[in-house]
């Protein structure tokens, strides 16, 4: 079940700011509050998808190349031609914290096995 208080919903909501990065009809990416890496970015759907799972069962096609276009486009904004890492976490034994599904794009930086 879908939590519309989490604070991604709240952040989607305009409820609480961000510092946003990009911004497309499909997701939103802004700047991490807590870097794992010198660049930490958080690529979140504008659907109610509690996690990738319900994300990739649920989401229409659209939305979901949508999103991962505008995974692309904040990888070419940013300009991570030395590379990036991209991370999710599934449910409460998969690390997931925020019940929205969210990527992290980490970067800046070479990363190693343990950087979250």
């Amino acid at each position: 079940m879908y939590d519309d208080q989490n604070i991604f919903a709240r952040i989607l909501k305009q409820d609480i700011p961000c510092k946003k990065v990009s911004e497309n009809e499909y997701y939103l990416a802004f700047e991490d509050l807590y870097p794992k890496a010198p660049i930490h970015i958080l690529i979140i759907p504008k659907g109610r998808y509690s996690d990738a799972t319900d994300f990739h069962q649920n989401a229409a096609n659209e939305e979901i190349i949508g999103y991962y276009k505008g995974i692309n486009d904040v990888v070419d904004q940013l300009k991570l031609s030395d590379g990036y890492r991209l991370i999710t976490n599934c449910g409460y034994h998969g690390g997931q914290e925020v019940p929205h599904y969210h990527i992290h794009l980490l970067a800046g930086k070479k990363l190693h096995h343990s950087i979250v």
